[in-house]
């Protein structure tokens, strides 16, 4: 085999052999083989949240961006960020969150079929309805606490990120609604009276509030924590701190944007990129790959690129055979702004 072609797990040669022991490991954001049950906390999400924070220890924003975000902060409204894939707009959710100590940022990933409902809370009906009939099977009657009492619903119950977000703290939580441009056309507005009145009903509890001890069902958060919703409302006191992204595929009705601060970001100059891959592939990855930055940064001047595909292009051609590095490199270039 020729030097060439050391790096190839697959040959195309129509014959058996041992190329997967050679596989090496996978790039960080691509590697769900560390988890484990006992949530030892390294595991490849910890992996990815790390990349976050170090992205948020780099991240360092201009005289504009600073100021939008510090008008968000003071007047309690949601940040609008707009910008090209890769400009930063998650990272200033996560820059915000580690710098002012916030906690874990609490992300809603848009895709054409969210509702309001996917980020306020999830109620399961379903299994409770089938945990009552196994329960009354089983002659476990209705005492408090099993699946038939009403003391019991909470635990169908599970809040979702903005859901999680507008529960009652001395501190604000850090919301990231991201790709809110991905929705269908219902979604910004929908948003409206929640963002500005801080509070939401969930009217499986409103209903048997009276016949709950005080008031109150223990419910699950986005983050897994156990919480208690009196009355079936939740109030926020501290007004979260919600970044808003879109990449500019629509524009949004004008009641949404009276309402938010609007940052628009620029197209991600050289040092943004390297910082970015210095965060998720370390100093070395980002050193070899100035080359690939700067004909990234080229080619974006006439094409929508995404700072994801440079970090394929550079992670892939750092794995290459070093005559094959350059002639992958060209390929992996030639196709960044394809479609994904």
């Amino acid at each position: 085999m020729t030097e060439s072609s050391e790096w190839l797990i697959y040959r195309g040669a129509g014959e058996p052999h041992d190329g997967l022991e050679r596989l090496p490991d996978p790039p960080p954001w691509r590697d769900f083989t560390s988890r484990d049950d006992a949530g030892s906390g390294d595991g490849s999400q910890d992996r990815r949240l790390g990349a976050h924070r170090h992205l948020a220890e780099l991240h360092r924003p201009g005289a504009e961006e600073l100021e939008m975000i510090n008008a968000a902060l003071y007047l309690r409204r949601p940040l609008l960020v707009t910008g090209s894939p890769g400009a930063g707009k998650s990272t200033l959710a996560h820059s915000v969150a580690y710098e002012l100590g916030l906690g874990n940022v609490l992300r809603w990933s848009i895709v054409s079929r969210s509702a309001l409902q996917d980020g306020l809370y999830h109620y399961d009906a379903i299994a409770r309805l089938q945990d009552v009939q196994i329960a009354a099977q089983g002659g476990f009657g209705s005492a408090a606490g099993t699946p038939g009492a009403v003391e019991g619903i909470g635990s169908y119950i599970r809040l979702g990120p903005l859901g999680t977000a507008l529960l009652p703290s001395d501190t604000p939580r850090v919301l990231l609604i991201d790709e809110l441009d991905k929705s269908d056309i219902d979604l910004p507005n929908d948003l409206l009276n929640v963002l500005e009145e801080g509070e939401f009903a969930i009217p499986e509890l409103e209903r048997i509030a009276d016949r709950l001890p005080d008031g109150e069902a223990e419910v699950l958060t986005a983050d897994g924590v156990k919480v208690r919703v009196r009355d079936g409302r939740v109030r926020c006191r501290a007004f979260p701190f919600v970044v808003l992204t879109s990449n500019g595929e629509r524009d949004f009705p004008a009641p949404l944007m009276r309402r938010c601060i609007h940052l628009e970001l620029g197209r991600p100059d050289h040092n943004r990129l390297a910082t970015f891959v210095r965060a998720h592939l370390g100093d070395e990855a980002a050193r070899a790959g100035d080359d690939l930055i700067t004909r990234f940064l080229e080619r974006s001047r006439s094409e929508l690129l995404a700072a994801d595909q440079l970090l394929n292009a550079i992670y892939l051609t750092d794995a290459a055979a070093p005559p094959s590095r350059d002639r992958l490199a060209d390929l992996l270039i030639q196709r960044l702004d394809r479609p994904r």
